[in-house]
């Protein structure tokens, strides 16, 4: 069984602890962050998308042509471009990245943040446009055409398109969100359908669901990433002083869970959140402060659950085996970001993504020896 391991970029040095510093795209910044994760071990890197983000194709190109293996996968919004226009944009993206693209669909979960870029339509709703939109961005790029649709929020006639994705038979699709419809509308065209860190055993429960929905609809391939935020140190004693030192300085951002605007748009604080991943971090938080191995919920509680924020605390050997733990119960991707951005994902390459890969390799040699035997 094959690990993946996700990181996460933007255009600035920014995070939930860290003011943004310097313009809203440093180049400079993006491609240094880019080739750390590159050199780290990482997989892919995940590209957010809020309103009042820069465009994620755009940074994804631009780090492209400063790296050499790293894949990029970017979030992206249906509703805002036609899937046509979308299909190209993200096939000639592929095309000139060596087929390194991949798309996160989020669909959205907060009315507020979608109708800044004027979208008004019910979350119901929303999810029925993205369903009906991934048939087409799924046509567009496997078949040669022409293509016609008639659908509830899509028609157009005669589509057909020069430019295919590089890989095939189509660019990799992951799906967010915690909701019975992101269920269902990920469990029919997900490759990778993603988490946020809750504890063991209610994760095992949503990929129950997931892949019930994914039978469903006759699909039985559907993968499963899971989202932490490590916070490691040297000993126990130093991972749990930066864990209190990280969350005190979330608070001091906020003014003690004050008004507070992520670095995506994410709404931090106000009326409560009409999400269902940010509403279960958010019960995972209430339960209690640790749970399983090293499973620490302060921080999603301090951020009122603004995007994955549930920490991981330990030496690299001690998350290491947390992570596994979430391998164990049927994840095989694992996003894996940092309080400090640049500096953890670096950290990260020295010894728990290597501690991690080297488990798994073990694992997979002793049950070839066993099956040989």
């Amino acid at each position: 069984m094959s690990i993946e391991f996700i990181g996460m970029i933007g255009a600035q040095h920014v995070s939930e602890i860290h003011r943004a510093s310097g313009p809203a795209v440093d180049g400079d910044f993006l491609a240094r962050f880019a080739k750390a994760h590159e050199d780290a071990g990482f997989d892919r890197v995940l590209i957010g998308h809020g309103s009042s983000s820069p465009d994620g194709t755009q940074l994804a190109a631009h780090a492209a042509a400063h790296t050499e293996r790293l894949g990029f996968l970017i979030a992206h919004r249906p509703g805002f471009v036609a899937p046509t226009l979308a299909a190209r944009t993200f096939a000639t993206l592929d095309q000139l990245s060596g087929g390194r693209i991949a798309v996160h669909v989020i669909t959205g979960g907060s009315d507020t943040e979608q109708r800044r870029d004027g979208d008004y339509l019910t979350k119901e709703d929303r999810y029925a446009r993205t369903d009906e939109y991934l048939d087409v961005l799924t046509r567009a790029w496997t078949e040669t055409g022409p293509v016609s649709h008639e659908g509830a929020y899509y028609r157009f006639e005669g589509f057909s398109t020069k430019v295919h994705p590089m890989q095939q038979p189509r660019i990799p699709l992951y799906f967010g969100g915690s909701s019975a419809s992101a269920y269902r509308v990920g469990g029919k065209h997900a490759d990778v359908f993603a988490l946020w860190g809750e504890p063991l055993a209610q994760t095992a429960e949503q990929i129950v669901a997931v892949r019930e929905a994914a039978a469903a609809a006759g699909r039985s391939d559907i993968r499963i990433s899971v989202s932490f935020r490590p916070i490691l140190g040297r000993t126990e004693e130093e991972a749990w002083e930066r864990a209190h030192r990280v969350l005190a300085e979330i608070n001091a951002a906020s003014g003690g869970h004050g008004s507070f605007t992520g670095p995506l748009g994410q709404e931090r604080s106000g009326p409560a959140v009409s999400n269902v991943g940010s509403q279960r971090l958010l019960q995972a938080a209430a339960s209690g402060e640790l749970h399983d191995r090293a499973l620490w919920t302060p921080t999603a509680a301090a951020t009122n659950a603004a995007g994955n924020s549930t920490a991981l605390v330990g030496t690299p050997e001690k998350v290491a085996a947390a992570l596994l733990d979430y391998v164990d119960i049927g994840v095989s991707t694992l996003l894996i970001r940092g309080y400090d951005p640049l500096d953890d994902a670096i950290d990260y390459g020295k010894e728990l993504i290597p501690l991690v890969r080297q488990e798994v390799a073990r694992r997979e040699a002793s049950a070839n020896a066993a099956r040989s035997a």
